[in-house]
């Protein structure tokens, strides 16, 4: 088989930069290691800046998300259980979207089914070879035989696990990471959310938030330790912390109920240079990860789509190779400004074992600033919507 850009990896990110490349003419394969099911039923962050709402919108992908999704012009902040708005509309003209990212992949999918997209799933063993030369290609193998493709790029979509960053030479490759002492337990419940609009909560006795995917189905967090399991918290022991933890008033409203998904996850930020090698470029988390404390991960991935269709449509359509050659470049350096918040938020916002009491009223009095000064919550509000491509 011969195609133009081979995508490894079958999330948004592949299928977000393979419906891109369509519209401008361009051919492309996308493989993905997993089944579409499974693909589908990963549970995922919601949280969409407005840049990633007109990049879906330019895909021709927004039309459930403009009828479902539910714009968000602020969120909350709280400390010692009492809370303050931060209204983005106010400060910088802009908001966001609370959309799945479930929500999103499905839409991809749809559309690259309608337009007659190449997806293959359940693509075993799939290796990327030759990246280095003019003439790369990709092996894999499906229901037993191994297939090739040929092509003129690699984009390797296919997260933190996946082969593509793998395939960047030791003495190349550059990788930066902190690993967080602490995890989020998620609870999803088919309950109204207690907020219209999402509460990051700081406490003394650790991070809470309350988040939603729609106006029946709520997603909820708390900050646990890491070797904390999920056996070991029931239902009601999960609502009886959020409730120490969030502002008074909201514990007061929250409505509960039997969880539908709960699941620890593990924070860190990492971040892979550079992005590209070769024939080779990296997107979304197969070269980065942020905690989930900004809500940028999804969101960063699709930066780094913008940035590699623009190359590549310049690279096809207009014999220009500047993109192309400068996609890592202009990709980090969004990449580290969104890492800078997310880190930031996390660590304004969690409670660090070797903080003690010092550490803890620095982060109450940090966040007491931000209520009183209109300048720090702009600054906040920028990089909440998301900065620009």
């Amino acid at each position: 088989m011969r195609t133009q850009v081979c995508i490894i990896g079958g999330g948004p990110a592949g299928l977000l930069l393979s419906q891109l490349l369509h519209l401008d003419g361009i051919d492309s394969v996308i493989l993905e290691r997993r089944s579409r099911d499974y693909v589908l039923g990963r549970i995922r962050a919601g949280v969409l800046e407005w840049g990633s709402v007109e990049m879906l919108r330019k895909a021709q992908v927004g039309a459930r998300m403009e009828r479902e999704g539910l714009p968000h012009e602020g969120t909350y902040l709280s400390a010692q259980n009492r809370g303050f708005r931060i209204d983005f509309q106010d400060l910088v003209g802009k908001k966001v979207m609370v959309y799945g990212q479930t929500e999103v992949t499905h839409d991809l999918y749809d559309a690259r089914d309608k337009l007659g997209g190449v997806v293959i799933d359940e693509a075993e063993g799939v290796r990327p070879h030759d990246l280095d030369t003019e003439a790369p290609y990709v092996t894999y193998t499906k229901d037993g035989t191994e297939h090739r493709i040929d092509c003129d790029f690699v984009a390797g979509c296919d997260g933190y696990h996946g082969v593509s960053r793998q395939s960047i030479p030791d003495s190349v490759l550059q990788t930066f990471e902190r690993v967080y002492p602490f995890g989020w337990l998620g609870v999803l419940s088919q309950t109204p959310p207690v907020s219209e609009e999402l509460i990051y909560a700081n406490h003394e006795r650790g991070f809470a938030l309350c988040s939603m995917r729609n106006p029946k189905l709520s997603r909820y967090y708390v900050q646990v330790p890491l070797d904390d399991k999920v056996e070991q918290w029931s239902d009601d022991a999960f609502w009886d912390e959020l409730r120490r933890r969030i502002p008074a008033d909201a514990a007061e409203r929250l409505v509960t109920g039997p969880s539908i998904e709960k699941s620890i996850a593990p924070l860190r930020s990492f971040v892979a240079e550079p992005m590209k090698w070769g024939r080779l470029f990296l997107v979304g988390d197969a070269a980065h990860i942020v905690p989930p404390t900004g809500a940028k991960g999804l969101n960063l991935a699709v930066s780094d789509v913008h940035y590699l269709h623009e190359g590549l449509r310049a690279h096809y359509n207009d014999g220009e190779p500047e993109g192309v050659e400068r996609y890592s470049e202009r990709a980090l350096a969004r990449v580290w400004q969104s890492e800078r918040f997310s880190w930031q938020m996390t660590s304004l916002l969690h409670r660090f074992p070797d903080q003690g009491g010092f550490g803890q009223r620095m982060q109450e009095s940090e966040l007491a600033y931000l209520e009183m000064s209109r300048s720090a919550r702009t600054t906040m509000a920028e990089n909440y919507v998301g900065l620009p491509f």
